[in-house]
């Protein structure tokens, strides 16, 4: 399985990144979510150079020019709710994609630990075509690998997916190596920390991001 780290090489997304980790700008809901989808928008960038191209024939004013344009049917899906702003930044480049929509939480126990559940899914044919799951936070990988079996349940086996995250945990990167097909699977970062909490947050992280963009929950 290939794993692309985006902030390993100097560009202007280190500079989305630092807004979205500073708690001061982070009071900004707004920014917050821009910046995901700016981080989103970049990364769909980044994706599209794998993709797979096909000559086109276009009619100008003056003649005809032949342009390579994307050949894969793409499927856009995320995990509701902290996924929707950099779903969105996706959205705006790959603007013909179908979508796909995922609810998974965490569902507590008095001991403090968690199962990862899954109540709804909005998914139409995968069968053959390209799936681009993306989540801001890959923290353990579980929910990401349980939206990836439930999207495939309901559509069918994608030709092959490209995982996207914000920021990622080496533990989440490791899950996710384990539990998805290598062969068929393509992982994307914009940066990976080392550490997660006892409740599974990422360190440094950047918080919650499903509280940052749209308020607290209960």
């Amino acid at each position: 399985m290939t794993v692309h780290v985006l902030n390993q090489q100097n560009t202007l997304l280190n500079k989305f990144i630092s807004e979205i980790r500073d708690r001061e700008i982070q009071k900004d809901a707004m920014r917050f979510r821009r910046n995901l989808e700016r981080i989103g928008e970049v990364t769909a960038y980044e994706i599209s150079r794998e993709l797979n191209y096909a000559p086109r024939t276009v009619v100008t004013p003056l003649g005809e020019a032949v342009v390579q344009t994307i050949d894969d049917r793409i499927v856009l899906a995320t995990i509701l709710r902290a996924g929707l702003p950099f779903h969105q930044g996706f959205l705006n480049y790959f603007d013909d994609a179908q979508n796909a929509f995922v609810s998974a939480y965490r569902k507590s126990t008095k001991d403090g630990k968690f199962t990862v559940k899954v109540e709804y899914i909005s998914c139409g044919e995968l069968e053959g075509k390209t799936l681009l799951l993306v989540d801001p936070m890959l923290a353990t990988g579980s929910s990401l690998v349980l939206a990836y079996e439930a999207l495939c349940e309901k559509g069918g086996q994608p030709a092959h997916t490209h995982v996207a995250a914000v920021i990622a945990s080496e533990q989440g990167l490791d899950y996710v190596q384990k539990h998805m097909p290598g062969a068929t699977t393509t992982v994307w970062c914009a940066a990976v920390d080392e550490e997660l909490t006892s409740r599974s947050y990422i360190v440094p992280g950047i918080g919650d991001a499903g509280d940052l963009a749209y308020g607290e929950k209960k």
